[in-house]
């Protein structure tokens, strides 16, 4: 039988997953917004530039002819992070519910009926996370940052483009991309990934300030806070290192039997960090119960112990049908319920998924088992 914190663990990582999709629709919106506002910027940018051709064409003059473009530039910036502030706004609701069902849904009934987990304002953890600075800057400040670099991204390809005598259509080119690659040749695509990456960060910065503002509050319950690695522990060092070591349950966030401190924490340690934490519940004798009437199941299952060493393909394997299609699609499910595949399987050396007909080739026994 599992205990309380494999159980916890399990659906930390499960979690996690999840917490990627929607970050995932997340930057599509907000990414979406920029696209929308390209068509008229890009027509209000080469309306400047047929105001000026390069006998007349000075740094000052130039500043003043983008003064538009710079205009439609802060207005999809600022739709960005309104929009964003409050979606993370509504996200902070669902997280904080989320952690509350994290601990009193495994928790043995009879220990939850003599402890109190304690919940969290998911109005006063939003309000603390957006004041908290996440990779040195307030998410407002990123929004204005981003946006006054893609200005000068702009122009400084406009003032290259007159000293090397280039065409309106050349330079507007350069600077938007080709629509045959899907605008992603351009310069300001650099302007995209920061803002993706920006999103994505923030999303994982409000799971996590939640995530340590209720275990906090529960501290009265929880041993340690042990970092959680099992999606990102291949391509970040920052993170490998950290993967399943404990530290302390407060602000400080102490190591715990090693001296790796606890930088941003998980989820903040780095751009795009999809590592996260679980907890180390405390034992029913710790937490001060006396229970020794209890089963023996409920005893062994909040034994205080740490939380068994997992990989993200075991954990994915033990899932039930619905988690591992919606990770693997529905085909690679049942190949890997049915047909004998291990999740190593389903990758090449890079990392990245094979393609169905790769698998095929590679074992089409297996796809005879799984009757796909």
């Amino acid at each position: 039988m599992a205990s309380v914190n494999d159980v916890i663990r399990d659906h930390v990582i499960g979690h996690q997953v999840d917490l990627t999709h929607y970050a995932n629709g997340v930057v599509e919106r907000m990414i979406a917004i920029l696209n929308r506002t390209d068509k008229d910027l890009f027509a209000q940018l080469t309306s400047a530039l047929e105001q000026m051709d390069a006998a007349s064409f000075t740094a000052d003059r130039l500043e003043e002819l983008l003064t538009s473009v710079r205009v439609l530039n802060r207005q999809a910036y600022l739709k960005i992070e309104r929009e964003l502030t409050t979606e993370l706004r509504a996200f902070a609701d669902v997280e904080a519910q989320f952690q509350y069902e994290l601990f009193t849904e495994p928790m043995p009934p009879r220990v939850l009926a003599n402890v109190t987990v304690a919940t969290v304002s998911a109005e006063q953890v939003y309000a603390a996370a957006l004041a908290r600075p996440f990779q040195g800057r307030l998410l407002r400040e990123w929004a204005s940052g981003i946006e006054a670099d893609r200005m000068v991204r702009i122009r400084d390809a406009i003032r290259t483009g007159y000293l090397e005598n280039q065409s309106i259509g050349e330079m507007v080119k350069r600077i938007r991309g080709t629509r045959a690659n899907n605008y992603a040749d351009g310069l300001l695509e650099i302007d995209r990934r920061h803002a993706e990456a920006v999103v994505r960060t923030a999303v994982s910065h409000t799971a996590g300030f939640t995530r340590d503002r209720f275990q906090e509050a529960n501290a009265d319950l929880i041993k340690a806070v042990q970092w959680l690695s099992t999606l990102d522990n291949r391509t970040t060092p920052i993170c490998i290192i950290r993967d399943r070591k404990e530290y302390t349950n407060d602000s400080e966030h102490r190591p715990i039997g090693h001296k790796i401190p606890w930088l941003g924490g998980p989820g903040a340690a780095h751009w795009n960090c999809r590592s996260t934490s679980t907890v180390v519940l405390k034992s029913w004798r710790e937490i001060g119960l006396n229970i020794d009437d209890f089963p023996e199941s409920t005893r062994a299952s909040m034994d205080g112990q740490v939380a068994a060493e997992t990989t993200y393909p075991q954990w994915l394997e033990r899932q039930n049908a619905g988690r591992q299609d919606g990770v693997l699609g529905p085909t690679r499910g049942a190949l890997l319920r049915s047909g004998g595949l291990k999740v190593e399987q389903f990758f090449n050396d890079k990392g990245r998924f094979l393609t169905l007909e790769q698998l095929r080739e590679r074992s089409p026994g297996a796809f005879r088992r799984a009757g796909v």
